[in-house]
């Protein structure tokens, strides 16, 4: 329904999903935000959307080999050098946006962990509102219309609707790949 969204359900499975988590966590966390963050080869400028001159810590082995992946499964034309891991608590979420198109490539993909959430895209032409579901392991790979023009939101809040109610949210961890250009 989002032109140039893929969303890969299961892509990692339960044991490399436990694994990332518990390599995620073992490095430190940065709570210069309201949800704690890591930036990993090229530092993000939250103020300017997009890399600053400020060094980052080299992307770990956990994340050269979801780099490596992404690219071997034909996602990118070369392997992402830019990560950035976000911990959402139940009730956080990220305002809608575009990931900054000049400092960023073609590709946006996201690795989900932990706990379901739903992301919402917004077409900037009518404003519909497209909910996705991201499960645990999933991948969510944002090219075309959906990298450039489609916004994308959590919101914030402590439960998503579900097929039976609300469902409750908990700690959610996702890993954003990108290239820098």
């Amino acid at each position: 329904m989002v032109p140039g969204l893929l969303c890969v359900h299961r892509w990692l499975d339960e044991d490399g999903r436990r694994q990332l988590a518990a390599d995620i966590d073992a490095a430190p966390w940065s709570s210069q935000l309201r949800r704690r963050v890591q930036h990993y080869g090229h530092r993000y400028d939250y103020g300017n959307r997009g890399v600053d001159g400020d060094a980052a810590p080299p992307l770990p082995g956990w994340a050269v080999r979801l780099a490596r992946r992404l690219h071997d499964d034909g996602h990118f034309d070369r392997p992402p050098d830019q990560v950035i891991v976000n911990e959402y608590l139940p009730g956080q979420g990220i305002s809608a946006h575009v990931d900054h198109v000049p400092s960023f490539g073609p590709v946006v993909a996201s690795v989900s962990l932990l706990s379901a959430c739903i992301m919402e895209f917004t077409n900037p032409e009518d404003a519909t509102r497209v909910p996705v579901r991201l499960e645990p392991g999933s991948l969510c790979v944002m090219t075309g219309p959906a990298r450039f023009a489609w916004r994308h939101a959590i919101p914030a809040r402590k439960t998503d609707p579900g097929p039976h109610g609300r469902v409750p949210r908990g700690r959610r961890v996702s890993v954003t790949l990108r290239t820098v250009r």
